[in-house]
């Protein structure tokens, strides 16, 4: 086995390479509660006497619900939620305001216990008996619990472990390994097989010397199912005991030297462990596991042989993975034969915003090469021995299917194809804005500054997601955060101009709600921006533009041109005679009624 002091600088040295993924995986695991759940001390240390009277009156209203005083409890809960909101608005959080939107409803519901007392005066009303609807309350929380504690906090540790195990070998490890349980069908035995484990140890834990003896003993079971999830519950356990025997005081002693750290983070609020020494301890100890898995290995432990993921710590020969991706490879080599690609003011506008001057044919061309690049992209890090080969796992992963790839979302858009897409977004946005304003305030209203059926913003806000973040397409999640950013900025410029050349008139208003800035933008709005952008990228935009290129030329640009028209008419004709009144403009109004 190697010193403590080695095992820590691998450890130090996989950080490095691989700190942002784990920093997020030990995040992940304090929140949710599955390890390092003090580490989040300082995001919950604000807690004041209100706060406390607060809390009282959410469960003096479940209590009363629960004897069959739903009147009563429904009046304490909304005592709660305007308590809430008039906090907000007289410690000015404009930012956090809490008075309108989904995402204050959420938070509103949960905080001032609308949604218990609503459900538990849902069951009274069905059943008519307050004592049975105790009964089921208080069975349906504890089972709700129970399944968020076996399907995700329960088997999280195994998740984290292989992700750990893969970055101590390998140079990149992609986000979608925190899925390698569903694609290879192995959720639900994880899960069962770390119950079966929790549920040992906590037995173990009713005699003084389980507590601590266990505990080391069945310490390996989350990297032995990170390596093979198909292993058997008691397999695994019992091998995690085995491989421990005669190691437990040293591993005791390994955890034992974190304990500046400990007391540092202790200090600092858990903003340290949060930042450098979870994640620093978690590497540790899989190097730790790897060193011990190598020696019994070498001893012919019974069981070991279940560990047969050798391809986790060793990396494959170019050989094997030449045979295993040799499909991928003749691909790849077909791509080195590339088309003649445009020059100048075409090649900027094609590369760098998606949009082609070129004809269709040649056009097709190009963009077929480029399908086969985007497909081939994420074999390279594999056969160049970066990334774990998937295909070499133990269990076969279950390959998604690519859909968007038939819709090809890595295009070049025609000028005259982004100019009808531009008026087919905003009048889309000026629908959705129509129905939802109905459907908030019961009134069916014209939206919007212009005269017309459209929304300008969302058109430009479309357009400009496919061309000026044309290069984030082949990463979505990238994309997604890009489109956020994009949205805002053009969201909250565009409500200061508006207001700035009709003397001070506002089209919205968040104020209230959760997380805006000087009322102009707000999460939800930007959660819900991002997701559109996400959804016009890689779905509808290909779908339209597919079946505007079966409209002819001549005919697209006459459609284009009037509508041109109509719009730069409505402009100026709006410059003077906005569309304002009841419903569009008096935002003030309807936030006060509230």
């Amino acid at each position: 086995m190697e010193t403590r002091s080695n095992l820590k600088k691998k450890a130090r040295k996989n950080i490095k390479k691989h700190y942002a993924i784990f920093l997020v995986v030990c995040l992940i695991a304090s929140f949710i509660g599955a390890e390092f759940s003090g580490s989040l001390s300082f995001a919950t240390i604000r807690i004041t006497e209100s706060t406390i009277a607060k809390q009282e009156k959410v469960d003096e209203a479940v209590s009363l619900t629960l004897k069959g005083d739903s009147k009563k409890g429904k009046e304490l809960t909304k005592e709660v939620k305007k308590q809430i909101i008039e906090n907000d608005k007289n410690n000015n959080d404009e930012i956090f305001g809490r008075s309108r939107g989904v995402f204050a409803l959420i938070l509103n519901s949960f905080s001032s216990g609308t949604i218990y007392v609503t459900f538990i005066a849902g069951i009274n009303s069905i059943i008519g008996h307050p004592n049975i609807t105790s009964i089921i309350f208080i069975a349906a929380s504890l089972l709700l619990s129970f399944l968020i504690w076996f399907f995700l906090v329960n088997m999280y540790q195994v998740i984290s472990r292989r992700i750990f195990l893969e970055g101590r070998t390998y140079e990149k490890v992609p986000m979608q390994r925190f899925l390698f349980l569903l694609r290879t069908k192995r959720w639900n035995k994880t899960a069962w097989t770390m119950f079966v484990t929790t549920a040992f140890y906590s037995l173990w834990c009713l005699t003084i010397i389980g507590i601590f003896v266990k505990r080391y003993s069945y310490i390996l079971v989350p990297y032995i199912i990170a390596e093979n999830p198909n292993i058997k519950a008691l397999d695994a356990i019992n091998l995690s005991r085995r491989m421990m025997d005669g190691h437990k005081w040293e591993c005791f002693k390994l955890e034992l030297s974190f304990i500046g750290w400990t007391i540092l983070g202790t200090c600092t609020l858990g903003i340290t462990e949060v930042l450098y020494s979870n994640p620093y301890k978690v590497a540790t100890m899989s190097e730790y596991f790897a060193n011990l898995r190598k020696m019994k290995k070498e001893e012919g432990t019974p069981g070991i042989e279940k560990l047969n993921d050798n391809y986790l710590y060793i990396k494959a020969t170019k050989e094997e993975l030449q045979e295993e991706y040799s499909d991928v490879i003749e691909k790849l080599k077909k791509t080195e034969v590339k088309l003649e690609k445009p020059k100048g003011i075409k090649r900027i506008l094609a590369e760098f915003f998606g949009i082609s001057l070129s004809d269709t044919k040649e056009r097709e061309k190009i963009e077929q090469e480029e399908r086969k690049n985007q497909k081939l992209e994420i074999f390279k890090n594999i056969i160049n021995q970066k990334e774990y080969p998937m295909r070499l796992f133990s269990i076969p992963e279950r390959q998604q299917r690519r859909k968007l790839d038939t819709i090809n979302y890595m295009r070049r858009y025609t000028i005259s194809s982004l100019v009808a897409m531009f008026f087919i977004f905003s009048f889309a946005g000026w629908i959705w804005e129509v129905i939802t304003h109905y459907i908030a305030y019961g009134e069916l209203v014209k939206r919007g500054v212009l005269q017309g059926p459209w929304l300008p913003i969302y058109g430009y806000g479309c357009i400009l997601i496919l061309t000026f973040l044309n290069k984030f397409r082949a990463k979505p999640l990238h994309q997604f955060l890009a489109a956020v950013i994009l949205c805002g900025t053009i969201e909250y410029f565009t409500s200061v101009y508006l207001e700035f050349i009709y003397n001070g008139q506002r089209w919205w208003n968040y104020s209230g709600y959760f997380l805006n800035l000087h009322g102009r933008i707000c999460a939800e709005g930007l959660l819900v921006f991002g997701l559109g952008g996400i959804a016009v990228v890689y779905i509808i935009a290909p779908l339209l533009d597919n079946l505007i290129q079966k409209i002819s030329r001549k005919k697209l640009i006459v459609i284009c041109t009037i509508l041109i028209a109509l719009f730069v008419f409505d402009n100026i004709y709006s410059k003077n005679n906005p569309n304002a009144g009841k419903g569009i403009t008096d935002i003030e109004t309807i936030i006060l009624n509230r």
